[in-house]
């Protein structure tokens, strides 16, 4: 064997060792860093746009992994950043996103397989296995449910009569469903009321120093027709085969 096919076999091993060793890896909640979510004294208007100057304030986040690329440009940023007062928690999405694309307009529909915002919540600090999800595309269809890990022979149960109200606002720059131009993005602006996560039992209540789980999820749609979509999360999930619903991948945020 000479130094060229030595080189890449040694190559081939590394890059083998590296992906078979992340797919594998066991995330243990808590081990991610602290996310940080301020508390607000003043009145948050939900309309897809951040004039209140306490979202300047607030600690945001970026989701950085992402599954299913294909090409460099289906990296899109996502920052996201998180307020809360005594009865809701508000929560401000800005995406760049060169072609806008949504065609669900019905709740508990499929808004995943358009341009979409997610997250998912536990209300207690704990890798539980079950979890409050709410996914919301442009046309603001919204499916939002209550979602039980292993429910019942390894088989999953996602509960969709739970249907919150809550505010929420689109905003976005370019022109939906056309892909012959280039737009800049989108974003979108949550009020969801603290007591809709009272629905089966008594939670971790949110106030200074208390903590949650949670994962941000954003599907990027960029061809007009198909299902296909690029993930991406900000905590890192190693076998997106099964799908983001793994509380063990979860984060944490604490309340301030």
């Amino acid at each position: 064997m000479n130094l060229k096919h030595l080189f890449f076999t040694i190559s081939g091993i590394f890059i083998f060792t590296k992906m078979h060793a992340q797919h594998n890896e066991k995330l243990i909640l808590g081990d991610h860093p602290m996310f940080y979510a301020t508390k607000t004294n003043h009145p948050i208007t939900i309309d897809g746009k951040m004039n209140e100057s306490i979202w300047k304030k607030t600690p945001s986040t970026t989701l950085d992994y992402f599954y299913r690329v294909e090409k460099p440009e289906d990296e899109q940023q996502t920052t996201f950043r998180m307020l809360w007062d005594t009865e809701y928690l508000y929560l401000f999405y800005e995406m760049e996103d060169k072609f806008l694309n949504a065609r669900e307009v019905n709740r508990d529909g499929a808004p995943y397989f358009d341009d979409c915002a997610e997250i998912f919540l536990i209300p207690a600090p704990e890798s539980l296995d079950t979890h409050f999800g709410f996914e919301i595309n442009i046309y603001k269809a919204s499916n939002d449910f209550i979602f039980f890990n292993d429910y019942y022979q390894n088989n999953h149960v996602v509960f969709h009569p739970f249907n919150p109200k809550f505010d929420v606002e689109v905003s976005y720059q370019g022109t939906l469903n056309d892909n012959s131009d280039i737009d800049k993005g989108w974003t979108m602006e949550l009020a969801i009321p603290l007591s809709s996560f009272g629905a089966f039992a008594n939670v971790v209540p949110v106030k200074e120093g208390n903590q949650w789980a949670f994962i941000l999820v954003r599907q990027d749609r960029n061809e007009k027709d198909g299902k296909k979509r690029v993930t991406s999360t900000n905590f890192p999930i190693y076998d997106i085969a099964k799908t983001t619903h793994q509380p063990n991948h979860f984060g944490i945020v604490t309340f301030k």
